[in-house]
């Protein structure tokens, strides 16, 4: 899927990230391993820490578990 700045424009706006720390973020997610309890934590804290939303330790837990269990979409196109 190829995403153009018209895209990266509207997540700007509605989230006030911008696109370099999106396509970072996005690249440290693809070179993770998301079978590492670690990484996911690392991954969870960055987003957090952009969106300036506070995760829980329980819902943090919750998120790991998930990810690990496999419960997560293959394809973007599928989580929305």
């Amino acid at each position: 899927m190829n995403f153009d700045d018209k895209f990266f424009s509207k997540v700007e706006k509605k989230t006030k990230i911008d696109k370099d720390t999106i396509i970072s973020l996005a690249k440290k997610i693809q070179q993770g391993n998301l079978k590492d309890e670690q990484s996911i934590r690392e991954v969870i804290n960055t987003l957090s820490s952009l969106t300036g939303k506070e995760v829980s330790k329980e819902k943090e837990d919750k998120i790991v578990s998930t990810i690990l269990k496999g419960h997560i979409p293959k394809s973007v196109d599928k989580m929305f």
